[in-house]
């Protein structure tokens, strides 16, 4: 009993690691949010805290697993993604009568920082040593995303026929999704379509890709398991070049291993899953596209719209570090307009009307 509120003895034996299993096992959120949560929570939780029942928990033991954690994910803002995902099921344990009270809201309990959330891109270096530390048939992957900023599921679900050579442009119409009922084709994130350019180092790269790895027709229900079928000729299939690729199973067998290979992370000890790498996802590759177009002066509503956002202040808020600075360019713009003139006169003709 704890400030008057009853605990049954039974329900609080029942231990963490029971009830977080039960819980994810009721969320109702997307396949791909609880495949994160639920990669988070068995990963980095329940082998430290669930054994504990929960009737026992104390903000110490918090703290303990707190310590711990912090040695096994350097990355501030994923321990504060981990923590937040334990509090939010100890807090549906309270409401289940397992326990009095959540112990990650203790005073004495500090949560991770959140970080500063500001984007680190790639050095090119990196972005090539990942390229070609991945099998052959996943390397113009790389490519794509770097090169034109794609998403992982576009990338997986590019078909040739939104190719243009020609013109040199991509249409990103579609992409491949994990749904609780399987793989399916579905539009882009928020339904946002777009043409991307297409560079002709790029064109190259996948040109010589399909010459390699010939487009694979694959069939798959549009956006739920009973959708209509729809075929795509893609780009890129699994390892066996049979179907449309999860996104799971890439990142464990082909992108975690070559992060290993390249340098990026640690290989894990015999009978251990890879370190958790959020950070280092293929998603650094859009970071890194973004930055080379920053840096080459373009501007933010464009790369916007390349990426594929809503909102181009959303792109500012998360990329305006990278931008170049001004300074130099006011210099030189002003400079530009004394350029052929007496520096002996009043100023360049622009600045005397008026």
């Amino acid at each position: 009993m704890d400030s008057g509120s009853y605990v049954d003895p039974a329900a609080g034996r029942t231990t963490f690691g029971q009830y977080a299993e039960k819980w994810l096992s009721t969320q109702t959120t997307s396949l791909t949010t609880r495949e994160t949560v639920t990669s988070a929570v068995r990963g980095h939780a329940i082998p430290y805290i669930g054994t504990r029942p929960l009737g026992s928990f104390k903000p110490e033991h918090i703290r303990d697993w707190l310590s711990e954690l912090e040695q096994a994910v350097p990355a501030s803002s994923y321990r504060r993604v981990i923590y937040n995902n334990v509090s939010t099921i100890l807090n549906a344990a309270v409401d289940d009568g397992h326990l009095s009270k959540n112990p990650c809201r203790a005073q004495s309990v500090r949560p991770p920082a959140a970080g500063t959330g500001r984007v680190v891109p790639w050095t090119a270096e990196r972005v090539f040593g990942m390229r070609e530390a991945l099998p052959e048939r996943f390397r113009a992957a790389v490519d794509l995303a770097a090169g034109c900023g794609l998403r992982q599921g576009e990338i997986f679900g590019l078909p040739v026929d939104e190719i243009d050579f020609d013109s040199g442009w991509l249409h990103i119409v579609n992409q491949v999704k994990v749904t609780a009922g399987g793989l399916v084709f579905g539009p882009p994130k928020r339904d946002k379509l777009r043409d991307v350019p297409l560079p002709d180092r790029v064109a190259e790269v996948l040109k010589n890709h399909m010459k390699a790895f010939p487009p694979v027709s694959v069939t798959l229900p549009w956006l739920r398991k009973d959708g209509r079928q729809v075929t795509r000729q893609l780009l890129f299939t699994r390892l066996d070049g049979l179907g449309a690729i999860r996104r799971t199973d890439f990142n464990d067998r082909a992108w975690k291993p070559a992060l290993v290979a390249a340098g990026v992370i640690q290989k894990p000890k015999p009978g251990e899953r890879h370190q958790a790498a959020r950070e280092h996802g293929m998603h650094a590759l859009r970071h890194f596209y973004a930055s080379v177009l920053l840096d080459a002066g373009e501007n933010v509503k464009a790369l916007s719209n390349y990426l594929g956002h809503n909102d181009p202040g959303f792109t500012l808020r998360v990329y305006t570090h990278l931008m170049p600075s001004s300074d130099a360019r006011a210099r030189n713009a002003v400079d530009s307009l004394y350029d052929g003139t007496d520096p002996a006169s009043d100023g360049p003709e622009t600045a005397q009307k008026g």
